[in-house]
């Protein structure tokens, strides 16, 4: 019995990794915290995106942006710092611009295992860290192995993209909830939380979340709350 957290996500969305962190900064105060399960859910931000390790990501974002590299640069600096009190270091000069659908697979993949919020994290590390091909099959199997996913079968499934009607299914939700960027965060569904809001955000809407959910279930002994914001 818990109360579910869920994250609406795309792997090559530098805002998506900040919010993981902050969320999860968040839940680590959080005195409830075993009560809470945390789903991730598939979304693109551009679903037409054609894989091109030629191109930079500065190129890129200016293409789609309409403006000039310098500016996307200046853009992708201000991610830089804004993930440093975090711990999350994005080298933007080293990204592969590519389409992240196999990736939402081995997401879906990872679920089965009970290792979803594992590869989420490991491949944001991949794709803004390390520059590593979020749509190349042979990098996605080496990631899965290092975070102890059992990989029998999966370069079949990641090249067939056979957890497609997932991933669909999850766009398709987004749709219906009114969700047109990421991250999102959906708590007990009742609450929405749009973009990497600070900590205090999400430890507050967990507080009230858990309030409405933990009156449905009086058998749990609730912890004193006892919180102390951090960053």
């Amino acid at each position: 019995m818990k109360m579910k957290v869920e994250i609406w996500s795309d792997v090559m969305c530098p805002f998506c990794y900040l919010g993981k962190h902050k969320f999860e900064n968040a839940l680590a105060q959080f005195t409830d915290k075993e009560y809470i399960e945390v789903e991730w859910k598939s979304f693109q931000l551009n679903p037409d995106l054609v894989t091109d390790p030629t191109i930079s990501i500065h190129k890129y974002l200016s293409d789609i942006k309409g403006f000039p590299i310098e500016q996307a640069k200046q853009m992708n600096d201000r991610f830089t710092e804004a993930g440093k009190p975090l711990g999350l270091v994005y080298n933007f000069d080293k990204i592969i611009v590519a389409n992240s659908y196999r990736a939402q697979n081995l997401i879906h993949f990872a679920k089965e295992q009970g290792k979803q919020n594992e590869i989420e994290e490991r491949l944001f590390e991949a794709y803004f860290t390390e520059g590593k091909n979020m749509d190349e099959v042979s990098t996605l199997l080496v990631l899965a192995s290092e975070i102890g996913l059992n990989t029998d079968g999966l370069g079949d499934l990641l090249e067939n993209k056979s957890f497609s009607e997932k991933v669909e299914f999850d766009i398709a939700e987004a749709r219906q909830l009114g969700i047109r960027g990421v991250p999102y965060f959906v708590v007990n569904r009742k609450y929405g939380i749009s973009g990497a809001q600070e900590t205090p955000v999400f430890l507050d809407t967990l507080k009230k979340s858990f309030a409405d959910w933990v009156k449905d279930y009086p058998e749990i002994q609730r912890k004193p709350q006892t919180y102390s914001f951090k960053p």
